[in-house]
């Protein structure tokens, strides 16, 4: 009877509903985590040639970006139930409002990424042979990578979080959990699913920086570089100034 006290007296943290309750907080995690991932991968492929026509023709950056920022000002209650007449009560409505939700964040790192390759490069290839696709693909977007990464961890940080609100339609992952303990004052359910939440959102990033440095080795060996540059400096002027005592 201790043990399932918890339980009793509706206290926020319980153990035995999380053993009890085990398999529903598993399938809620994996639907947060599928519509987390769908979420962001259609984002990441409509802002990619969304982010080369702007950056291709100029006169289209500001349309493209006021457009997408309208969109993300749209508050998530009233995106979604702008979406339910048109696709019904579905998951697609969820995956749909995050999409539109992350196409901001991603376009804009998108550009910056871009417009950070240093002019030098691009004509360095381009005097190597290099085409229009294969100076895109094999040098512009490597040096962009640590600004999209920056972009695609914000955008699924922030998809995790707002995945949740899929919850008032019964497509909300955790958030389903959150809102039906919320209607019956359910503490022990409130807070695990939220501390769940915030888990994914943790180990997300984690991964996400873990993959960032694997792909861009480079920019570990330049912060090293550039630690030490004012010892490198110094050293090369104490060398400079020994070489003008001798010819002196």
């Amino acid at each position: 009877m201790k043990a399932s006290s918890c339980l009793a007296a509706n206290e926020w943290i319980c153990g035995e509903y999380v053993r009890s309750r085990s398999d529903e907080l598993v399938d809620a995690t994996v639907q947060h985590v599928w519509i987390t991932l769908a979420s962001v991968a259609i984002g990441l492929l409509i802002s990619f040639p969304l982010a080369l026509v702007a950056r291709r023709w100029r006169v289209l950056t500001g349309p493209v970006l006021g457009l997408t920022t309208v969109l993300y000002t749209i508050p998530s209650l009233a995106m979604f139930s702008l979406l339910v007449p048109l696709m019904g009560i579905s998951a697609s409505v969820v995956v749909t409002g995050l999409v539109l939700y992350s196409l901001t964040i991603l376009i804009r790192n998108l550009l910056a990424g871009l417009d950070s390759v240093p002019a030098e490069t691009r004509e360095a290839a381009r005097g190597m042979g290099y085409g229009q696709t294969r100076l895109l693909f094999a040098v512009e977007l490597p040096l962009a990578l640590p600004a999209v990464m920056a972009g695609l961890r914000i955008a699924t940080v922030s998809t995790i979080a707002m995945t949740t609100v899929g919850g008032i339609i019964g497509y909300g992952g955790l958030g389903n959990l959150i809102v039906e303990g919320m209607r019956s004052l359910f503490k022990a359910q409130v807070l695990t699913a939220s501390v769940l939440c915030v888990l994914l959102a943790v180990l997300a990033d984690l991964l996400l920086l873990g993959l960032q440095r694997l792909l861009t080795p480079w920019a570990r060996t330049r912060r090293r570089g550039s630690g030490d540059g004012g010892g490198v400096r110094a050293r090369a002027r104490a060398a400079a100034g020994r070489r003008q005592k001798e010819a002196a």
